[in-house]
């Protein structure tokens, strides 16, 4: 079987793309991999943020129209990318093994957030850091930055910005974990839901690949990637609303926790719940809509009128 990827040209998605076709290579029913390198609307188009443009689902668009006319037989992604809702004629075949799941700061010098000066500029396009940076230093002026990691490092090196936030796993798997000068605990900062998940995308109906590529699968991940997606799902949140979610698993037991906050940090709802790893969907509906009761549809929908 030849398995062709359709990858971002990012180099952190090429390096998720490469990962996995290392994967596949070592499967008995896998003859070869090839790649195929796309460019998407959301890597082209930077002048503006991502809610402006249509949201994060613009990264995996055109790998899904790859995949529709057969040009390419999967997709691989970073599952914080990808929508809560997919398309009815495709789906996650597989996920791998979680990497680190925390957000990180990169300081010039090494900076910490603590040591930061007041009113330091911090670069992050992501409504749901800027909530949590804000609720730890009100006095931060959060302005937008768009593009891959690299450009990003380069912003901050050429002095745009005093310190930026990343997630850590892209750092870590393009091997600039040096960069990172505070990693986040979940009390500062709760990351996206799957954030550190590569998944597998692929059509529905390719019933003899999903047999394959689900060889792949890390079943701890599926578990936890199905919790916080469920929170993203019934809150109909997306991929840039200001909304946390973190699951852990141990011994066939879940924990969960989830946050929804405006934007300025100015009100936050946080939760959590606790279950059978089994039932990880219900646990994030349940939370969701636990979330939904205390007000969390006043918050989501304040920020989308402010950022939508």
């Amino acid at each position: 079987m030849l398995i062709r990827i359709a990858t971002r040209k990012s180099a952190l998605a090429l390096w998720q793309a490469n990962h996995v076709a290392a994967a596949l290579g070592k499967l008995s029913e896998v003859d070869a991999v090839e790649l195929v390198p796309l460019s998407t609307r959301g890597d082209e188009t930077l002048d503006r943020s991502l809610q402006e443009i249509g949201g994060k689902g613009l990264f995996i668009k055109e790998l899904e129209v790859a995949m529709d006319d057969g040009r390419a037989d999967i997709a691989v992604h970073s599952m914080k990318d990808v929508p809560a809702e997919m398309p009815a004629d495709f789906c996650v075949a597989a996920v791998l093994k979680r990497g680190t799941p925390a957000d990180a700061l990169v300081g010039r010098d090494g900076v910490t957030l603590p040591d930061l000066p007041a009113n330091a500029r911090i670069g992050s396009s992501s409504l749901r850091r800027q909530a949590q940076l804000r609720m730890l230093r009100p006095d931060l002026v959060i302005e937008p930055l768009r593009g891959n990691i690299n450009t990003r490092l380069e912003k901050l090196d050429t002095g745009e910005f005093d310190a930026i936030v990343l997630a850590a796993a892209g750092l870590e798997r393009l091997g600039l974990q040096h960069r990172i000068s505070q990693e986040f605990t979940t009390d500062e900062m709760l990351p996206a839901a799957a954030q550190g998940v590569i998944g597998i995308e692929c059509l529905a109906d390719r019933a003899e690949l999903r047999h394959v590529v689900a060889k792949l699968n890390h079943e701890a991940t599926e578990q936890t990637t199905h919790a916080e997606r469920a929170i993203a799902r019934i809150l109909q949140a997306s991929c840039q609303s200001p909304v946390a979610a973190l699951a852990s698993s141990s011994g066939g037991k879940m924990t969960l926790i989830a946050l929804v906050a405006l934007p300025d940090g100015s009100r936050s709802l946080r939760d959590d719940i606790s279950g059978a790893s089994d039932d990880a969907a219900m646990l994030g509906e349940h939370l969701a809509t636990r979330l939904l009761e205390q007000g969390a549809r006043e918050l989501l929908d304040i920020a989308g009128s402010l950022h939508g």
